[in-house]
């Protein structure tokens, strides 16, 4: 059956997002860093905490397990991405990390540190935080490869752009949710004033592995490339990467786009993943005011990721990006002279119209300088994740470091040397996409 600009498939599609971005929106961006920066604060010592024995600056913990996962998945990738597209089973592979990212979620429901009740779960809190992230990135890579599968080259701007749109929209109407247990949970007779935030991060599990079910019953399980191999599977991920690698040096334009994606990606996702910290450390902002500007954020990514798939129609898709990574180093500039909530409001709003556009820009960039009816797509999309896990590893160490020698200011403003680099090589794929504007399939796989 022909699946490709079928309505319902890229429907079912766009719902994996709606199901798994409630864990980006509160476990990433604003109830769990909250919770975890009220908790664990203690200005007498620095703010530092104790993990298996050795002393961290609370915030800088979280930016290293995060880090430790991304870099697990980068190594992991490869491997699984290979035995998916050998034996055509990537529907598995998603439906594993949604069920090892929900139930960590749902085990985040008991993190508290109460010295009076001699409770304290952080250690363990800390690594489901850090399975989380990987079940969240595993997921990704898989849905990230049936984008050529389903939707053709002219139509994977507007289909990318739909799949971040149905996460902003899923993950907006559970944040509401959550939102009305941590203001007001005397309208439910809660008393604990650590249980709506717990809730919340239950509620994400259970939503997240619940609309995953849609996909999960619609998308294709993928077709077994059976030539793909004739080493064992293990070894087989790396040789296949660097298979990847091989035929990506005889694309010119993707050739150049990787290292330009990749020094952007250092600066877009680590403020993604540290700009709640920054606002509650910084700014001394309380949970109600940051959930309104991760709120903010949402609502207006929506807005701005449409709109960048209809600029890119009318300009190209490295003119925006371009544009989009010049106001990333505004951001940069504006974050690090910020010193209240006003600024930090206007800068979230333009966070907001530049975020989702990256993303989803990025993703359909790399998707159609692919060859057309290429059989490796799961291998293709590993190499685009590894290449985007490197970036949050090196962005999100690079920024705890920054921040453990000297503040959160410097490191937000170290950011801007990446997006300045990702800025020049996108001038460099901009004039080679001149040059080869007539060859928009340079090389066939």
């Amino acid at each position: 059956m022909e699946i490709k600009n079928n309505k319902k498939t890229i429907r079912a599609w766009a719902m994996f997002d709606w199901a798994n971005s409630a864990y980006n929106l509160v476990i990433t961006s604003t109830i769990f860093p909250s919770y975890y920066a009220i908790i664990t604060a203690n200005p007498h010592n620095g703010n530092r905490v104790m993990f298996f024995g050795k002393s961290f600056v609370n915030t800088a913990l979280t930016d290293y397990a995060l880090a430790a996962a991304y870099m697990l998945m980068a190594l992991l990738l490869p491997i699984l991405s290979s035995i998916a597209d050998y034996k055509g089973n990537k529907k598995i592979f998603m439906m594993f990390f949604t069920l090892l990212g929900s139930v960590a979620c749902c085990g985040l429901y008991f993190f508290d540190i109460n010295p009076q009740k001699h409770i304290n779960t952080l250690e363990i809190s800390v690594i489901l935080f850090a399975v989380a992230a990987i079940g969240y990135s595993g997921g990704f890579v898989f849905y990230n490869s049936y984008l050529p599968e389903i939707a053709t080259v002219d139509m994977q701007d507007s289909v990318s752009a739909k799949g971040f749109t149905y996460g902003y929209i899923g993950s907006v109407l559970l944040q509401l949710v959550c939102f009305a247990f941590v203001l007001k949970p005397e309208w439910f007779g809660i008393v604990d004033e650590h249980f709506p935030a717990r809730l919340s991060f239950l509620l994400v599990g259970l939503w997240w592995i619940g609309f995953a079910m849609i996909p999960f019953a619609i998308l294709p399980k993928g077709s077994p490339n059976a030539v793909s191999h004739s080493k064992n599977l293990i070894k087989g991920g790396f040789i296949e990467l660097a298979n990847v690698w091989q035929k990506v040096k005889k694309m010119p334009l993707l050739k150049r786009f990787l290292p330009a994606f990749f020094f952007y990606s250092m600066g877009v996702q680590t403020i993604m993943l540290v700009a709640t910290g920054f606002a509650a450390k910084e700014l001394h902002m309380k949970t109600p005011a940051l959930i309104s500007i991760i709120l903010i954020i949402q609502l207006v990514a929506i807005v701005g990721a449409t709109l960048m798939s209809k600029l890119s129609d009318k300009i190209g898709n490295v003119k925006v990006l371009i544009i989009t990574v010049g106001i990333w180093i505004g951001v940069c500039v504006a974050a690090y002279y910020t010193t209240t909530a006003m600024q930090f409001y206007i800068i979230a709003i333009v966070v907001g119209m530049v975020m989702g556009g990256i993303q989803s820009m990025s993703r359909s960039t790399y998707s159609k300088y692919l060859p057309e009816n290429i059989p490796d797509t799961a291998s293709f999309f590993s190499f685009y994740d590894v290449t985007e896990k490197l970036a949050i590893v090196a962005g999100l160490f690079t920024f705890g470091f920054v921040e453990e020698i000297s503040n959160m200011r410097n490191s937000t403003l170290f950011l801007c040397g990446f997006f300045v680099i990702g800025l020049i090589l996108l001038v460099s794929l901009l004039a080679a996409e001149k040059r080869h504007h007539n060859e928009p399939q340079l090389t066939e796989v």
